[in-house]
């Protein structure tokens, strides 16, 4: 790769989805509804959790966490794609699409530490529920949720960084609607053969060792679930992990689609269908699925309505 970079223009020319002008302007309405409902969904599952004390617990501190990593997620990528749904020319500025690229890879993946985290949690509080209060201290939370965000943050830092130091000389036009590494690594006029494996080799360690840990817990966890006596207990045990084991499948499996593969294999058009499952659909969902079997989680909704009613009232 070169050392210098020599980037000869300004801004990237992001191609979008494809179809006229007039067919992406009518996507913006049913994207901008998606984003507020997304945004609302987990705000409102974030003051859920820090409003009512029955929920100060572990299970629902990595929930919180989830949800306030989904909105920068998703904050990340939707204003820019709704502003080129109306504007002429889909530009972005040269650094800002680093920026973009580097925030998508990095709340991406500190998503599936987190959710790695959330994992073990439901394993102490299933396998070990007699030192679960002890296990699962602050302290631990504190310490898993930090180290979630930075593993995150390791996963893809260098990669950004030789990023940066690539020449782009032209074209400058990228087949995406968002600062995407693959399409990235296509524009640059210098081999980038060594990013690439990079890329591919960081994603396979971050995507295959949280879902490692993420199967071991629920190996334990279903061994344990097997052997409760009574129907209901196994139920109600399982319950608490329907929801984390659903996001998880979600999560996995259109990402290992989208990068887990080489690139002379991949088909941009086909990754772009998958990438708004990713990036819009499912953090839209990740409240629905959290909250419709959760009843914990709504009756402090119903708390939160009533007083908020009182209070106008």
């Amino acid at each position: 790769m070169h050392p210098i970079n020599q980037t000869e223009f300004t801004e990237f020319i992001l191609q979008g989805f494809p179809g006229s002008a007039a067919l992406q302007k009518y996507l913006f309405v049913p994207i901008l509804f998606i984003y507020l409902l997304t945004i609302i969904g987990n705000i409102l599952i974030v003051a859920i959790v820090l409003h009512d004390p029955h929920l100060h617990n572990p299970m629902y501190f990595f929930l919180g966490n989830f949800s306030s990593l989904e909105v920068l997620y998703v904050t990340t990528l939707s204003p820019k794609m709704l502003a080129d749904f109306l504007a002429k020319k889909k530009s972005i500025c040269f650094y800002c699409c680093i920026i973009q690229a580097f925030l998508h890879f990095f709340l991406g993946a500190t998503e599936f530490c987190l959710l790695a985290s959330m994992s073990f949690d439901r394993y102490i509080a299933i396998c070990k529920p007699l030192h679960y209060s002890v296990i699962m201290n602050y302290r631990l939370c504190l310490q898993l949720a930090l180290g979630s965000w930075l593993g995150g943050l390791l996963t893809v830092i260098l990669q950004t960084v030789l990023l940066c130091q690539l020449p782009f000389c032209g074209p400058n036009t990228i087949n995406h609607f968002y600062c995407d590494v693959t399409p990235l690594l296509g524009l640059a006029c210098a081999n980038t053969d060594l990013l690439e494996q990079m890329v591919l080799v960081g994603s396979v360690l971050l995507l295959f060792s949280t879902f490692l840990l993420t199967a071991i817990s629920y190996s334990f966890i279903i061994f344990t679930i097997m052997h409760i006596s009574s129907s209901s207990g196994r139920q109600k045990a399982f319950s608490t992990c329907v929801a984390h084991l659903t996001v998880v499948s979600i999560q996995y499996g259109t990402v290992m689609f989208m990068y887990v593969k080489p690139n002379s294999s991949s088909s941009l058009e086909i990754n772009k269908v998958v990438s708004v499952l990713n990036t819009i659909v499912t953090p839209l969902l990740n409240p629905f699925i959290y909250t419709l079997r959760n009843k914990d989680v709504k009756e402090a909704l119903k708390k939160m309505a009533c007083i908020n009613e009182k209070m106008f009232c």
